[in-house]
């Protein structure tokens, strides 16, 4: 008569999230004292995921390992050494010219709410352009001062961004080297029905999200500043970059298109509409022609669930000591795995009630 107790999903699910939230709340009262270490090692752990995917691919054509290791790193330093001596002088003149160039767009545009505000006056439309005009160029100025601070804050900050980035080219360096039994030591605690899922899952949304990723932000970025330099737009190598980099988080690159054009637009209309289509022509280049060959279908989220899980994502990694920034990074492939494993819990059957009677007789029983 004895039977084992059987749970619905649903009540297995409304017991485990408790015991999930408990761990997560454990987890960030260890972290937080050792930030921004943690921050570091994550970073340094994409890193490695994307240059270990080169470093598989130069061993599975019969280099060794180690020589593979070093052919990528020092691939990767010479390419980002060439690109810092030609792109990062050009971003901080150009940052520096915006800054100096926001004041006069403000009063330009303040000028224009007043001309608008005249001419609906004129046509005995409302005309509440005066608060908005204020509140906008008083916002706008605040974020000039901001973006100045900040600006200066970085360049003043240069010996702790160089210690950061050594530690995370070391922490990158080394999971490179000995990452697999890493990994192969944390997988052997997991039950073996799912060793196999979770692995593959995690290897094949981070790996190729990531890799895919940022070599679309790269082929973006590039393309943009041939296009934006061709058309001779202002600030163009630094709008390039920032609609380039933006697309590793959903949406965030349409978005900074549309800032980019009005904030054009402010001291030149034309400027701004070349710029809108310019963007849009190569973005959809690279996302109808690029990606698909890229990525696939790796991700597999409907929108409605990416709006859901972005925010999430930058609160967890504010509340964990990541970063809002981090956050958004790996809200996609961590809600992508989450609902991988979910739906591979769902479709296993539920384990059938042992009863006495299908208990096999003991002998002498």
């Amino acid at each position: 008569m004895l039977e084992r107790l059987v749970l619905p999903p649903w009540l297995r699910l409304s017991l485990a999230l408790p015991l999930l939230a408990l761990n997560l709340w454990v987890l960030r009262q260890l972290l937080l004292p050792l930030a921004p270490f943690p921050a570091l090692f994550v970073g340094a752990a994409l890193i490695a995921f994307l240059l270990d995917l080169p470093t598989r691919w130069l061993a599975r054509r019969g280099l060794p390992r180690g020589l593979a290791v070093l052919l990528v790193v020092g691939l990767s330093l010479t390419l980002l050494v060439l690109a810092a001596l030609w792109l990062v002088p050009r971003l901080i003149e150009q940052l520096g010219e915006l800054i100096n160039s926001l004041p006069s767009w403000l009063v330009e545009a303040e000028a224009l709410l007043d001309r608008l505000e005249i001419w609906a006056a004129d046509r005995g439309l409302p005309t509440e352009f005066t608060d908005l005009s204020s509140t906008l160029f008083a916002r706008a100025s605040q974020l000039a001062s901001q973006l100045s601070q900040r600006a200066l804050g970085i360049l003043g900050a240069t010996v702790g961004l160089t210690v950061n980035i050594v530690i995370v080219a070391v922490l990158a360096l080394f999971l490179l080297l000995g990452g697999d039994p890493i990994v192969a030591g944390l997988a052997r605690w997991l039950p073996d029905g799912t060793r196999e899922l979770v692995t593959g899952t995690l290897n094949r949304t981070f790996r190729g999200y990531f890799a895919g990723q940022v070599l679309l932000a790269l082929i973006l970025s590039a393309l943009q500043i041939v296009v934006f330099t061709l058309l001779g737009i202002p600030y163009g190598v630094l709008f390039a970059v920032a609609i380039g980099f933006t697309t590793l988080v959903p949406y965030a690159s349409a978005l900074t298109i549309v800032l980019v054009s009005v904030l054009l637009a402010l001291d030149d209309p034309r400027t701004g509409i070349e710029v809108l289509a310019a963007a849009i022509s190569v973005g959809q280049v690279v996302d109808q022609v690029i990606q698909p060959r890229l990525m696939g279908s790796i991700v597999g989220l409907q929108p409605a669930w990416l709006l859901v899980a972005l925010p999430i994502g930058a609160r967890v990694g504010s509340l964990m000591g990541f970063g809002d920034l981090l956050g958004l990074l790996l809200a996609v492939p961590v809600a992508s795995c989450l609902k991988t494993f979910l739906d591979a819990w769902g479709q296993q059957p539920a384990p059938e009630a042992i009863t006495e009677e299908s208990r096999p007789l003991r002998a002498g029983g």
